[in-house]
């Protein structure tokens, strides 16, 4: 064939909005770079600052080293916490051993563990909902002594707890869940232990909730739904399952060379959004990959607007 302009399939692009990057992720990004700006490299990052490999792999560049333990830092150097929140224990020995730290905990998650010792310092035993082995999940049970907080996973969990006094309960949850799965089990806690406390307003933050709604919103309208981010990324997992309860095929992918383009077979309509930890920079490439086999006809669906802006450390902000 000697006629090069071959005449691309239409397809409809629903692009969700708000996606990408919170005000937390942000912030724990932010602060890495600077750190290595005010201290040169290496600055030392306790477990991944975000989970996506494109943002490591661009702080690494610059003279990030990521570790898992802060025995894996030497002497003399600064080091990061991530986004996630650490136990108790790992500031108290960076203090020990002399190290600079800077927490780059989101003040979502902060505020969550702040919850945990008023309730444990009320008497109370702590219902926490999530996800086991999680890293938010591992530095919340870490602001409490051993013993005062059980995990809950799933109703069936609910049905089998059974508390020393079911009178003084409290529960708090991880930030990135299902916003509807969450409720369920809130639900069955409060039927379970009538007088058990929460909080106020919902520990899950408003972007994991904002970016669940806008995909409820496109899914429905689309026969494909992927969705960018890491696959040990909590709330980029929820957007995979939302998409799915809505009717939709949904695929977690981390960058463009990951689609496969026996995905779209019979699509028309497809969505496109990205967990709280992937840039622009990644809707960008898919948005590009797409482009080369499709006309597209692209629709932004917002469902809020979010002005939200974390502080930086103190130190920091005229690094």
């Amino acid at each position: 064939m000697t006629d090069s302009k071959i005449q691309k399939r239409q397809i409809s692009l629903l692009v969700a909005a708000p996606r990408g990057f919170c005000a937390g992720v942000d912030r724990a990004i932010k602060i890495v770079e600077l750190a290595i700006e005010k201290y040169g490299p290496p600055v030392y990052v306790r477990h991944e600052i975000v989970h996506n490999r494109y943002v490591v792999d661009n702080l690494r560049e610059l003279g990030a080293v990521f570790v898992e333990e802060l025995d894996e830092v030497p002497d003399g150097v600064p080091v990061v916490f991530s986004a996630h929140g650490v136990p108790k224990a790992v500031p108290h020995k960076a203090e020990e051993r002399g190290l600079e730290y800077l927490d780059a905990t989101c003040p979502l998650v902060s505020k969550v563990h702040r919850q945990a010792e008023r309730q444990v310092e009320a008497g109370r035993h702590i219902l926490f909902v999530g996800h086991a082995n999680h890293p938010e999940v591992i530095g919340t049970f870490g602001q409490v002594e051993d013993g005062h907080m059980t995990l809950v996973e799933t109703l069936d969990d609910v049905a089998a707890l059974n508390p020393d006094d079911p009178d003084k309960l409290a529960f708090l949850t991880q930030t990135t869940l299902s916003v509807d799965d969450t409720q369920a089990i809130i639900e069955a806690l409060q039927k379970r232990f009538p007088d058990i406390v929460g909080p106020k307003g919902e520990d899950i933050c408003y972007a994991t909730s904002n970016r669940q709604d806008a995909v409820k919103q496109i899914a429905a309208s689309c026969q494909l739904v992927l969705v960018i981010g890491a696959p040990n990324s909590s709330n980029s997992l929820r957007l995979v399952e939302v998409a799915e309860r809505e009717g939709a095929t949904s695929y977690l992918i981390q960058r463009a060379d990951e689609i496969d383009m026996s995905w779209f077979d019979g699509v028309t309509a497809l969505g496109l959004t990205a967990g709280a930890s992937a840039p622009e920079i990644l809707v960008r490439e898919v948005k590009n990959r797409l482009a080369e086999h499709f006309t597209i006809d692209e629709q932004k669906i917002r469902t809020a607007d979010e002005n939200m802006v974390f502080k930086l450390p103190r130190g920091l902000e005229t690094a």
